[in-house]
């Protein structure tokens, strides 16, 4: 009774628009005393505290910072132009831009929500120039950034690997894998949309021509390239390749480009550490979260129930996949990791699913949940970008949420799917 009046406190600051550092931590703290009164407050500082004292975190706000600076610059105006060049003359023409510039920015940022704030006002006027409709348009581009979620450096693939301690080199090895197929699927929906609405494609240009982008865009490029070459040759760790990205962003964007101003830096800097504070806040109140769901051995209790069900690990990832598709409705990213992956991650390994498979699962929910109405983040940090109602870009979606959920299923009942790139790297 008492663990059913917890919950029902902790949905109804949630749909009173309490701040989510609220509706994750009064419930703790009321678990807290109604269960474990005896443990020291001193303790709960601890865990507190010490759910953010790792230095795999320090990746985040790196590449928060990072991203915001590309998004400023011209490195996200640069890498645009070289998918453009190389794909749209294609059928699709710069439909397969945005998708192809979301996978890109994404390789650099590991954001959705900065992909769609950085990429929107580029590409958003050139889709509809090209004949595509205002719906589909909008669509494409809010789901594109998921690609930014799953292509490595992922943020949500690092508090992933933070919660579980599974290595992040994977994750994001995994991660490329499963954003190609997520971006082929979105190629596929444009190839056939582009066919229906009749869309021009631009015209072809020559080898010449598109290795001069390449070239001029050498510095937009370099950035991946140090990233994802260094984190996989073994040469940087992720945290350290966040770093290096920052400091290489700064030297393009301020030296070589010019693009930006002290004044420029030190607003992008601000703007940097107030999202970064967002979220260590969040993931300090997770840390409390998980200790809990220890002491109260959740994880036991669901493998339990699911034994006396006779369920087994195909229905499992059923009821994964319902938990996360419901809660990325209505709960943000980060909240949503916090809560159901410390339950639902031990019980995963209890039925023997890789830790990696899992967490391309959870991410690819995760990305779902970012432009899955009423509450997707994507939905609303589009419509204030590009200024357009958020019922229109509502609209848009839907067809490509049934696209995801198609993804979906072949991701969770296709383990080799996510782990064929992991085993090829590391074995």
């Amino acid at each position: 009774m008492i663990v059913a009046l917890i919950v029902l406190l902790a949905v109804v600051l949630l749909a009173t628009g309490f701040e989510m550092l609220l509706v994750l931590g009064l419930p703790a703290l009321a678990y807290k005393q109604a269960f474990w009164a005896q443990l020291p407050d001193a303790a709960v500082v601890q865990k507190i505290v010490g759910g953010i004292d790792h230095t795999t975190l320090l990746a985040i706000p790196f590449f928060i910072f990072a991203a915001n600076l590309m998004g400023s610059g011209q490195i996200a105006r640069q890498l645009v132009g070289v998918i453009k060049a190389l794909l749209g003359h294609t059928r699709g023409g710069m439909g397969h831009v945005v998708v192809g510039g979301s996978m890109a920015f994404g390789s650099v940022s590991g954001s959705a929500p900065a992909t769609v704030a950085a990429l929107g006002r580029m590409v958003y006027p050139e889709m509809r120039a090209a004949g595509y409709s205002e719906r589909f348009s909008l669509g494409l581009l809010v789901a594109s950034a998921e690609t930014a979620l799953l292509i490595p450096p992922s943020i949500t693939l690092i508090v992933y690997g933070w919660i579980t301690g599974t290595s992040i080199s994977k994750l994001f090895a995994g991660g490329l894998a499963v954003g190609i197929v997520l971006a082929i699927a979105f190629s596929i929906f444009v190839h056939f949309q582009a066919r229906r609405d009749g869309v021009v494609p631009s015209p072809r240009m020559g080898w010449a021509a598109r290795l001069r982008a390449m070239w001029e865009a050498k510095w937009a490029l370099g950035m991946p390239v140090i990233i994802l070459g260094g984190i996989y040759s073994g040469v940087i760790t992720p945290t350290e390749a966040a770093a290096v990205s920052v400091l290489y962003a700064i030297i393009v964007e301020m030296v070589v480009f010019r693009s930006l101003s002290w004044s420029g830096l030190f607003r992008i800097t601000e703007d940097s550490a107030i999202n970064t504070a967002i979220i260590f806040v969040l993931l300090a109140m997770g840390g409390l979260i998980s200790f809990f769901v220890t002491l109260a051995q959740v994880p036991n209790e669901i493998i339990s129930l699911l034994g006396h069900l006779d369920a087994g690990r195909i229905t499992f990832l059923i009821v994964v996949n319902i938990c996360f598709f419901i809660a990325g409705m209505f709960v943000d990213p980060n909240s949503t990791l916090l809560v159901l992956v410390p339950p639902l991650y031990p019980v995963a390994l209890s039925f023997g699913i890789d830790p990696v498979h899992f967490g391309m699962i959870v991410t690819l929910n995760v990305c779902l949940g970012m432009i899955t109405p009423p509450f997707g983040l994507d939905i609303f940090v589009a419509s204030s970008t590009l200024g357009k109602p958020v019922a229109a870009i509502i609209r848009g979606v839907w067809p490509f949420v049934l696209l995801n959920l198609i993804v979906l299923l072949l991701i969770t009942y296709i383990p080799q799917i996510s782990l064929f790139v992991p085993r090829l790297i590391f074995g």
